[in-house]
């Protein structure tokens, strides 16, 4: 297909100017009339009248999602028609990425396309939950409120993502400023303390003598250290792609103090959503386990649930294969389990993520807790070492002046 520059004059009679990709002139005519845009100019773009797009793939966030279906579920329960309401919103959307999806999808669907296949086609910008869920509403023909649940999904994903993240970077924070604060001082500051030691004639102490020698290697051997530095990160970078480096960094995200059991109760929540969301619109839980496991970023998660999936697929309820798996917390299967023998599994779904979203927000603020004074504790050893090692022969001259 070709590219087409266009002029029209729109329904509230402003001049507007644009491009569209279409098989004929005419198919691009067809297409701007039926917004009720006048064309008034339209013609194929050349290799010197393309228009330049700088756009960078800026990825689409949860948050941004949410507003998207919302605004496109209050559109839609208002009566504007699907191709006006993709088109206000493309015009209204920061995220340049979405917006041109958007602009995009409204062109599949004057076609004639239904949204859900349509937005197959932008799987890197939209989730295939999402588009699995947009085609379970149209199939239904309950696409505003497919929107409606996908848009607290969303709310509740980026708000869950907002409280790890939390407790990441203050830690993380910290740590590079240790790291560079480390590296300033063996480069520059303990070096003038060398020079002033040279002068001392007499035997360093064994931890003034360490840290000296550090720092020597510091100041001859700083670009291999950098070197080192960057080849770990891209090594480490590297392995994590690899299935063996996936399981093994999900075993150990998991396994860790603190930080697993908050990775934990975010996962619980998310699948408790996830699942519920999906059902609810008429998704099959075979298909909605599938769909589960690819939004997990855990690997020993995802691989989890794909078993949950297999025996779910072979007749067994939920709740057995997921007490088995030996992932998520006891209490989930539990209530899954009750959720089942009373008949109201999507309703005990819905109650446990809202507990995981609380229980997420009291592991992330008692984890900051810790972390705080324990990087306090940390780091004033390190200046307490180091501070030891300057002073221990300064105060060492001064107890030889003052026998002299």
């Amino acid at each position: 297909m070709a590219v087409y520059s266009y002029i029209v004059i729109n329904n509230q009679g402003k001049e507007k100017k644009g491009s569209l990709e279409a098989e004929t002139i005419e198919e691009v005519k067809s297409i701007l009339r039926v917004d009720g845009n006048i064309p008034i100019s339209v013609y194929e773009q050349g290799v010197f009248s393309k228009d330049i797009s700088l756009t960078i793939g800026k990825k689409v966030k949860s948050r941004e999602l949410c507003i998207f279906c919302r605004q496109f579920a209050s559109l839609m329960s208002a009566g504007v028609i699907m191709t006006r309401a993709l088109d206000m919103l493309s015009r209204n959307t920061q995220n340049k990425s979405l917006a041109s999806a958007l602009n995009k999808l409204q062109l599949s669907v004057i076609r004639g396309e239904t949204l859900g296949d349509s937005m197959r086609d932008y799987d890197n910008i939209f989730p295939s939950f999402m588009i699995n869920m947009v085609k379970a509403g149209e199939a239904s023909g309950s696409l505003d409120s497919a929107l409606i649940r996908l848009a607290d999904y969303f709310e509740k994903e980026a708000s869950a993502k907002s409280q790890v993240k939390k407790a990441m970077i203050y830690p993380i924070t910290i740590l590079v400023v240790m790291v560079i604060v480390i590296f300033l001082m063996m480069m520059f500051v303990v070096p003038n303390f060398s020079e002033m030691f040279a002068g001392i004639g007499t035997d360093l102490p064994v931890l003034t003598q360490m840290i000296v020698n550090i720092s020597n290697f510091f100041v001859k051997g700083w670009y291999l250290i950098i070197g080192i530095i960057i080849a770990f990160i891209v090594g480490i970078r590297f392995f994590r792609r690899t299935p063996t480096g996936k399981s093994f960094f999900g075993k150990l995200a998991l396994s860790l103090p603190l930080f697993g059991s908050l990775i934990i109760k975010s996962s619980a929540s998310r699948f408790a959503s996830s699942i519920s969301t999906l059902v609810s619109t008429g998704i099959s839980m075979v298909e909605a386990l599938d769909i589960t496991a690819r939004i997990m970023d855990n690997t020993i998660v995802r691989q989890a649930i794909y078993s949950v999936r297999e025996d779910v697929s072979k007749g067994s309820v939920l709740s057995e294969p997921l007490a088995s798996v030996n992932v998520f917390p006891p209490m989930l299967s539990e209530m899954i389990a009750i959720g089942e023998e009373t008949g109201e599994i999507d309703g005990m779904l819905n109650n446990l993520a809202a507990y995981y979203d609380k229980e997420v927000k009291v592991a992330t603020e008692a984890l900051l807790a810790v972390l705080q004074p324990l990087i306090i504790i940390i780091m004033a050893g390190i200046v307490g070492i180091l501070l030891a090692a300057m002073m221990s022969p300064i105060i060492k001259m001064y107890q030889i002046l003052d026998q002299v």
